[in-house]
């Protein structure tokens, strides 16, 4: 095996450039992944475009990307669960264990986790090898490709969305943004049995691609009162409404939209970190809201409803571009949202 590889690293804001590093260095239960796809995130778009999300600013060279797939090129000295060869989809986050939070379960909300491309981390995963724990590598099925192993992460948020929720069969369904999130989002409350979801975009290509994945109904808001719409659609609101694009108006708007004793679903980030909600309305309706932090104990959730054909999670990916035109991948995904779905990375030339 070579001793170096390629990474694509952002010295300035806008700009990537290839450089060679090390291999990483396997850990005794860990392994070495050679990477196949890295999918584009909206907040490695956010970083590559303005340099901060939130209150954290990129202030040095940084790795973006977080959502990998691929296959096992080397096993630490004490992983007995998978081997060369296999592979895997990789959850990016690596929480301490030790805190109550990952002692519950709750991992995600570990205050120490440290997550691929995630400031103040500024490693990430648009490179060819990452050195990752054994146990957040989840061996994919054979009838699920490494593709759909990237993938994975965006789909553990909609899942997590779903269940945070607590929707059941029978229910309605609202899903605000028709973007990869709202998209993952919906296909993942379908799995649960859920069949009237609604969703509602500014895009009608996005709306689109929510009728081809299973929408029952979609509402253009540029077109018309999204409020009325749904009001009109349903019995006086839906039973959830799950807010994915991090737009302030829509967020506003959830409160209108959902049932006398709904439960409103909060996904998406807004620019600022800040929005308005008419508390009043929330209160008079008895409205519960929920939030969603990344995800936790999904992956083999996600990764069999993928393999048992439940979810067409590969539909998601609308572009693929070679890691070599990565510069133009990321500007082609900022200046496209209106057709893109989900921009993804080749990373491996020969990954099928």
């Amino acid at each position: 095996m070579k001793k170096t590889m390629t990474v694509a690293m952002m010295n300035k804001i806008g700009k990537l450039d290839f450089e060679e590093q090390p291999i990483p260095q396997v850990k005794d239960d860990c392994v070495l992944v050679r990477l196949d796809y890295v999918g584009i995130c909206g907040s490695d778009m956010h970083l590559f475009q303005n340099g901060y999300i939130g209150e954290n600013h990129v202030t040095g060279p940084m790795v973006l990307g977080h959502e990998p797939g691929g296959v096992i090129a080397e096993i630490g000295a004490n992983v007995t669960t998978l081997k060369v060869g296999d592979r895997v989809a990789v959850e990016p986050g690596v929480p301490c264990w030790h805190c109550e939070f990952c002692k519950t379960g709750k991992y995600n909300l570990c205050r120490n986790v440290y997550f691929y491309a995630s400031l103040p981390v500024v490693e990430g995963c648009f490179a060819e090898y990452i050195a990752h724990p054994a146990n957040l590598c989840y061996k994919l099925p054979e009838n699920v490709s490494t593709l759909e192993g990237a993938l994975m992460e965006p789909l553990a948020v909609g899942f997590h969305a779903a269940m945070q929720s607590g929707i059941q069969v029978g229910s309605t369904a609202v899903i605000l943004g028709a973007g990869c999130i709202g998209l993952v989002t919906m296909l993942s409350i379908k799995s649960m049995g859920v069949g009237e979801v609604i969703v509602v975009d500014l895009m009608q290509n996005r709306l689109d691609r929510a009728l081809e994945l299973g929408a029952s109904k979609v509402i253009n808001a540029s077109e018309c009162d999204s409020v009325e719409a749904v009001l009109t659609l349903t019995d006086h609101g839906a039973d959830y409404v799950f807010e994915t694009a991090g737009s302030e108006v829509s967020i506003f708007q959830t409160a209108k939209m959902i049932k006398r004793g709904g439960t409103i679903t909060l996904v998406g980030y807004t620019r600022d970190g800040i929005a308005k909600m008419n508390v009043n309305w929330l209160i008079d309706n008895e409205i519960t809201i929920k939030t969603v932090f990344r995800y936790r104990n999904i992956y083999p959730k996600a990764i069999e409803a993928v393999s048992k054909g439940i979810i067409p999670l590969k539909k998601i990916a609308s572009d693929i571009y070679d890691f070599k035109d990565i510069q133009e991948a990321m500007d082609h995904a900022i200046n496209n949202k209106d057709k893109i779905t989900k921009c993804v990375i080749r990373i491996n030339p020969e990954a099928k």
